[in-house]
């Protein structure tokens, strides 16, 4: 691959070349809220296009061995590495987000690669009672239609390459419309790692999502985003039964008990609801702190949010950027002004942020009712209302009052302790006294409607495979 490549020009990367569309649409950085690029805007044409590719790459893409597909596996992971700075300056320019925060999750992209790279898909053999042997294989789905969010653009769309692509399935991604650009630069830098038509990545206004979750030939979706749009996949998808893998909405809680050190497991728990600019899907969104040690533990965050105000990500020390897009900055201030005019007391009060881009500052609401807006829903940005409890029983069962369960933490001096509360929570990941720790070696999904199936691990890997049992 030619250092001389451009990151000034976005194409379309179909059957192993790259083409424009006829169309585009405006790419804007948050810190500005200036246009930045015009992607590609892929069109029905071109999607039926890449499909067809993807369904004729599969018929010699599965039968090539396990051991070669990891070995392109890790040559992905060495081509992002190879690349690792100019796609962090592009990812922050998109994004928003700190040059270290972009850094680490092209890093983690290069990471998931090699880390399922070391996956095998072993045949089991079992013998059977009446004297036959059964052989249980795994065998890959087909097409696979990725779709990956915003907020993590690049690590979120690995989580689905690597797994689709080691077990045999040919793939068309496409990122969100917020964050196009270092996805589909990544698309080109991989095009001469696999056979033509195996890895096809796309971009596209809202029209395109829909249209891959309905194409007939695609029969497996991979989408990680809001609880509502996944409920309109599963919808378009149900007409062909296509597989799913869901990755969906969370309102993720964390407790802490009365021995907790304030001090120390705030700074954990701000950064934890804070960083990325409160735009991870696990990040928490409800803390429950004992009543004995709410006040000091309020003051620690209200120092912490003081203290770190979001600023451009490729501004010296920043650690908190933008909110991502105008229609998320919105929603975020309007919740925030919900909160104000209904009477709601703000710990840390940001005030008015002049001058152009999508600026928040960490706001933490002081003990709302559970009925309140910012407790009920997610607000996916930098907002966070802490909650005070007196009986541990009463602060599990309201962390356990949400439609969605993904991801919670609780806090103690005491581990074993933490984890008995822990093993109460409704979420398909429990820390304890450690938060936003995920790694490819251990399966992540929701409980409730914060998604279907799982992903990462040997149980990620096996959702992009069919069961197959031959019985001799």
């Amino acid at each position: 691959m030619s250092d001389a490549i451009s990151f000034d020009t976005f194409k379309l990367a179909i059957n192993g070349w790259l083409e424009d569309a006829s169309g585009s649409f405006a790419v804007v950085n948050p810190a500005t809220e200036a246009v930045i690029a015009q992607a590609p805007d892929c069109s029905a044409e071109q999607l039926d296009k890449a499909v067809a590719a993807a369904r004729k790459a599969f018929r010699s893409w599965k039968v090539v061995p396990l051991a070669e597909r990891a070995e392109m596996l890790r040559a992905a992971a060495a081509r992002l590495t190879e690349y690792l700075e100019p796609l962090t300056a592009l990812l922050t320019y998109e994004h928003g987000k700190p040059l270290a925060d972009a850094r680490a999750e092209i890093q983690n992209a290069a990471r998931w690669f090699n880390a399922f790279a070391d996956i095998d898909l072993p045949v089991e053999r079992r013998p059977e009672p009446n004297g036959r042997v059964a052989e249980i294989r795994r065998v890959p789905v087909g097409v696979v239609g990725a779709i990956a969010p915003w907020n993590f653009p690049v690590s979120l769309a690995a989580w689905k390459l690597a797994p689709a692509l080691l077990a045999g399935n040919t793939v068309v991604l496409k990122p969100s419309p917020f964050t196009p650009l270092t996805t589909l630069k990544i698309g080109e830098l991989l095009l001469d790692l696999f056979p033509a038509g195996v890895l096809n990545t796309i971009a596209g206004s809202d029209h395109l999502g829909p249209l891959m979750s309905g194409h007939p030939d695609i029969d497996k979706i991979a989408f990680t985003g809001s609880t509502a749009t996944g409920k309109a996949v599963m919808r378009g998808a149900a007409g062909t039964l296509k597989r799913l893998t869901l990755e969906l909405g969370g309102n993720d809680p964390a407790i802490v008990l009365p021995d907790a050190d304030v001090d120390a497991v705030a700074e954990r728990l701000f950064w934890g609801a804070f960083a990325n600019a409160g735009q991870i899907c696990v990040a928490a969104k409800r803390v429950y702190v004992h009543d004995s040690i709410y006040d000091r533990f309020a003051a620690k965050m209200a120092e912490l949010a003081r203290n770190n105000p979001p600023a451009p990500g490729d501004a010296a020390g920043t650690r908190i950027g933008p909110v991502q897009n105008r229609q998320q900055f919105e929603r975020v201030k309007a919740m925030i002004e919900e909160a104000r005019n209904t009477g709601l007391r703000l710990i840390s009060d940001p005030g008015a942020m002049t001058g152009p881009g999508y600026f928040i500052a960490p706001t933490i609401v002081d003990n709302p009712p559970e009925d309140a807006p910012v407790v009920k829903e997610e607000p996916f940005g930098p907002l966070l209302p802490l909650l005070r409890y007196t009986d541990i029983a009463d602060a599990i069962a309201r962390a356990n009052d949400s439609e969605y369960g993904l991801a919670s933490s609780v806090w103690s001096a005491d581990p074993d302790k933490a984890a008995e509360v822990g093993r109460q929570l409704e979420a398909g990941t429990v820390w304890i006294n450690t938060i936003l720790g995920i790694t490819p070696s251990l399966p992540f999904g929701g409980h409730k409607q914060s998604g279907i199936g799982v992903e990462n691990s040997e149980a990620g890997l096996h959702e992009y495979t069919n069961l197959q049992v031959i019985i001799r």
